[in-house]
């Protein structure tokens, strides 16, 4: 059954993630780059300002909401959107790639990134401009009410939105159990055994129960824990990385020239065919860059939608800051820690050390921290994918919620924690392969609906601009909704 399953799922993996669907998420990420004018280049010190740098000066922004509001703070929507996404994908996902694509796959990892970033964005805006109130007094938002509320609401497209809405929450609904759940209890159980000699069984056992206290409380519960987590995890790691790079900074020359060489293919990767080495390096960056940042599958949007803020910009903008820090910082931190090191052979990207996965980095790392280093990045991997597995758990449920109602999500909730269990005893491969056929599938409606909605995302960057920016007097636009436009308007000019 095993090998059915894998077999299937290989060939719609294939078709999934064939040239025109890489075609597709750069291509989106780059129409959103030209109707918002580069913003992620041309405001950068703005968006730079208003996400990093308020979390210093702007006590609104990580101010708790009170028991009576079901939203949460935009630190806390951030830090639940980077534990879903700084995940397995930024240690293992970056070995694989170099392992299968060569150094040439990390300079692809940044061109997703950095378009990535406005898709991304795109998606954070539409999701707040979309977004409703439900039955408990939680914001619903993501690719499902845009699609449904945005896309259906033009003439003729009602019934398009509602199928690609319901075919979007149920590809994320499998990807949850995917990406965001076996996929990371896996990585967690292999380098606790590899590192500790601890069981799977017990490691899932155990991670089940951790993960039922946190995931039943809801999403205000997760926010909480993973405000204080996911500051932790990465600092702790960035600095990790960061002193085995400047222990080796000698080799940086060697790895930005392999990087671009890689890329372009003006050498063979690991010793194989130029033109079969560029493919693979494109396919394995943009892949392993997607599964990382979630940038085009319409996923972080859903806890985003969960903020208290009231500017579709201004999250949108906390979007890019995002994708900023989970790739261009940690994953290339990973990366350039791997080929520094000297387990690669940077002229012909070719892979010296036997280590695959997280052993690769768990390697790196023992050139300078010595037997600690596998033990670090067993940590490491605990808390990053642990971190994934809460985000994603709420993600899941939001799709489980627009399905069934959001009564019905405490049952969504027990499968996932359930489904824990399985992911720590079942094979690597397949979850990986499973987490990257669901990646796809999400991604195809999520970016249909922001194609077909990038001139109200236009529209609305541009009216931001010249309020925010430029100083106009104009009316915001908050919402597609008139009594939550109306709403919203009050409280922000009330704020101001």
């Amino acid at each position: 059954m095993i090998e059915f399953i894998s077999d299937l799922n290989g060939q719609i993996n294939g078709f999934v993630w064939g040239v025109p669907m890489l075609v597709l998420l750069v291509g989106t990420g780059i129409l959103m780059t030209i109707l918002t004018k580069l913003f992620q280049i041309t405001h950068i010190g703005y968006w730079m300002k208003h996400t990093l740098g308020s979390i210093f000066t702007d006590r609104h922004i990580t101010k708790h909401t009170g028991a009576d509001d079901q939203s949460i703070s935009q630190f806390q929507s951030l830090c639940t959107a980077l534990a879903a996404t700084i995940g397995t994908g930024n240690i293992v996902g970056v070995a694989t790639a170099l392992i299968s694509g060569g150094p040439g796959a990390i300079f692809w990892m940044w061109i997703v990134a950095f378009f990535g970033m406005m898709t991304n964005y795109s998606e954070n805006v539409l999701g707040i401009y979309y977004r409703r109130k439900n039955a408990k007094g939680e914001w619903s938002g993501g690719a499902m009410y845009y699609l449904r509320d945005g896309l259906g609401s033009r003439k003729g497209m009602k019934q398009i939105g509602a199928i690609l809405a319901a075919l979007f929450s149920v590809f994320c609904l499998f990807a949850s159990f995917g990406i965001g759940n076996m996929s990371q209890i896996n990585s967690i159980a292999g380098n606790m055994n590899a590192a500790f000699q601890i069981p799977h069984f017990v490691t899932g056992v155990v991670l089940m129960v951790l993960a039922a206290l946190v995931i039943l409380g809801g999403i205000k519960r997760i926010a909480s824990v993973t405000e204080k987590l996911v500051p932790l995890m990465a600092i702790l790691y960035i600095v990790g990385a960061f002193v085995v790079c400047i222990v080796h900074i000698d080799q940086f020359g060697a790895v930005f020239s392999s990087i671009f060489k890689g890329a372009f293919a003006m050498k063979a990767v690991g010793g194989g065919i130029v033109g079969s080495g560029v493919k693979l390096a494109v396919t394995w960056g943009m892949k392993r860059g997607v599964f990382s940042n979630e940038a085009g599958l319409g996923s972080s949007v859903m806890v985003h939608s969960s903020s208290n803020v009231k500017e579709p910009v201004r999250q949108g903008m906390w979007g890019i800051f995002e994708v900023f820090a989970d790739t261009i910082v940690v994953c290339t931190l990973t990366a350039f820690t791997v080929l520094s090191s000297g387990l690669v052979d940077l002229e012909t990207g070719a892979v010296i050390s036997s280590s695959e996965d997280s052993a690769l980095v768990g390697e790196a790392f023992a050139t300078v921290f010595g037997s600690l280093g596998p033990a670090f990045i067993a940590i490491a991997i605990l808390l990053f994918a642990f971190s994934t597995v809460l985000g994603w758990s709420h993600y899941g449920s939001k799709a489980f919620e627009y399905l069934f109602g959001s009564n019905a999500t405490v049952i969504y909730r027990i499968v996932f924690i359930v489904f824990i269990l399985g992911g720590a005893t079942m094979s690597l491969q397949l979850a990986w392969d499973l987490s990257d056929t669901f990646n796809g599938l999400m991604a195809i409606p999520n970016l249909i609906g922001v194609i077909s909605l990038a001139p109200i995302v236009s529209k609305i960057t541009k009216n931001y601009v010249d309020r925010k920016i430029r100083k106009k007097d104009i009316a915001p636009l908050l919402s597609a909704f008139p009594e939550i436009q109306r709403m919203q308007a009050r409280a922000l000019s009330e704020s101001d």
